[in-house]
């Protein structure tokens, strides 16, 4: 089967000129004018989806405001599910340029969560206006969009790692059991304050910042008080609780080495 390529990238040998198998296939030029058309194709999509709504835009809109075929719009993206997680991909990539300075100045675990959260509004304020229509179908299990799907994983693990990040260059240590999920546990939170933003309907979400600001220091506390020996019980139940059920799909990833002992509470102590 002849492989694909977009229209745009076949237009610029002259005619008459097909390429040798043994010809090089120039991967700079081509792999920058792709990203140009992809970037293009994204931010065209993005902008429509602001104007006309999410579910009102069309594939072939986007193609015809971009300046390309249908063709080529459906190359570099299969779908509209495709382009939401283009969007997923660069708004990712965004946080974690933008948090860098904090995470660079900052020791202190609840600073670390505050900026991190509250960049992340930031950069995604211009697109509160269709983020409900986003999280409409990222609610559906079965779909692409989902946070846990197999499609966002690349996104989701970015994410995981800035909060793993976070908690590497704090202050604040946890107990090393909850250290294991704590990544996980931060993403988490993360994904609930986005909850939280998708309807908040007060001015400049200034709720949503507050939300942020209120339980960063109450995550923190949290962790400390991990290490302390009377809840590490809890501790583990948390745990465990977590890996089965709230990140079956990263449990075998963070599971506590096995020891041989349960998760029981030890023994009381005497004297």
């Amino acid at each position: 089967m002849e492989s694909r390529e977009p229209q745009e990238d076949r237009d610029l040998r002259g005619p008459g000129e097909p390429r040798e198998p043994h010809e090089p296939a120039e991967p700079r030029e081509r792999t920058s004018h792709g990203s140009r058309t992809r970037t293009l194709i994204l931010e065209t999509a993005l902008r429509l989806f602001q104007e006309r709504g999410y579910d009102k835009t069309t594939m072939r809109a986007i193609a015809q405001e971009a300046g390309v075929s249908v063709g080529n719009a459906y190359y570099y993206f299969a779908s509209k599910e495709h382009l939401i997680q283009g969007f997923y991909d660069r708004i990712t990539q965004e946080h974690t340029a933008a948090v860098a300075d904090v995470l660079a100045r900052e020791r202190d675990l609840a600073g670390r969560l505050r900026g991190v959260l509250l960049t992340w509004l930031d950069i995604a304020a211009p697109y509160h206006r269709f983020a409900a229509q986003f999280f409409k179908n990222a609610a559906d299990p079965d779909s692409p969009l989902s946070p846990f799907s197999d499609a966002s994983e690349g996104p989701r693990e970015v994410a995981i790692a800035l909060h793993r990040q976070v908690l590497a260059g704090a202050d604040t240590k946890a107990d090393p059991e909850l250290a294991q999920l704590l990544p996980q546990l931060l993403w988490l939170q993360q994904m609930g304050l986005i909850l939280y933003w998708v309807h908040d309907r007060s001015e400049n979400c200034e709720r949503s910042r507050r939300l942020a600001e209120r339980t960063s220091p109450l995550v923190a506390r949290a962790v400390a008080a991990s290490r302390f020996r009377v809840l590490r019980p809890l501790v583990r139940e948390v745990t465990d609780v977590i890996a089965e059920f709230v990140l079956p799909a990263a449990a075998g990833a963070t599971a506590r080495p096995a020891s041989g002992k349960t998760s029981a509470p030890p023994p009381p102590e005497h004297g």
